[in-house]
């Protein structure tokens, strides 16, 4: 399947939506179900024909594009250094999961289990989360290389709060896998400018 530049920008609008929910989530507790949906649906999408069916359609990247927008025009004035911070972090922890079969497997594995929970009680509910989160924790958390979340400790030690930032994370991990996928790279995001620009211009 070939990938147009517009498939790369919402790849990429995809991971730093979940970057920009980490760190809303992180200093103010609070969080877009509007947002969280697309990111969270995401994860069980696995075998999708199409970069939108990964969504459930571009129009849900809205929160990602702004913030991706602001990534590639160097905006600082609209964009945290924490929310790139999470989104460079989570395509390098990518690039050592599709080198780790083992851990994509056991991901596989959870992620159809946690799919029978998503059918009983909904995509966003508490359990669905938790399971979710427990599959970062038990997985990805144990590289050597973790991504270390920064904001208020009220809600960094929260567990509901918690639950969805590590959920989240994988959401944001699976984004970079399809960013990979499409040909993206950790450094495309910075010698690519114009055509990620065009790209995120399409969606």
């Amino acid at each position: 399947m070939k990938y147009s530049n517009q498939d790369q920008a919402a790849a990429l609008a995809g991971v730093f939506q979940a970057a920009t929910l980490v760190d809303q989530l992180a200093r103010t507790g609070q969080w877009s179900e509007e947002a969280l949906l697309p990111s969270i649906h995401s994860i069980f999408v696995t075998s999708p024909d199409s970069v939108a069916e990964v969504y459930d359609g571009f129009d849900r990247l809205a929160m990602g594009k702004k913030t991706l927008a602001a990534v590639i025009s160097r905006d600082n004035s609209a964009i945290s250094g924490e929310v790139i911070r999470y989104g460079l972090a989570m395509i390098h922890l990518e690039k050592k999961l599709s080198r780790n079969k083992k851990m994509l497997n056991t991901i596989g594995d959870r992620l159809r289990r946690t799919r029978e929970q998503v059918n009983h009680f909904g995509l966003l509910h508490d359990n669905v989360i938790s399971s979710l989160a427990s599959i970062y924790l038990d997985t990805l958390s144990t590289f050597k290389t973790r991504i270390t979340v920064a904001g208020d400790t009220r809600y960094l030690q929260n567990q509901t709060n918690a639950n969805r930032i590590r959920a989240i994370l994988l959401a944001g991990i699976r984004s970079a896998t399809l960013w990979r996928q499409c040909g993206g790279s950790r450094w495309h995001l910075f010698i690519s400018r114009n055509s990620l620009l065009d790209g995120l211009q399409k969606l």
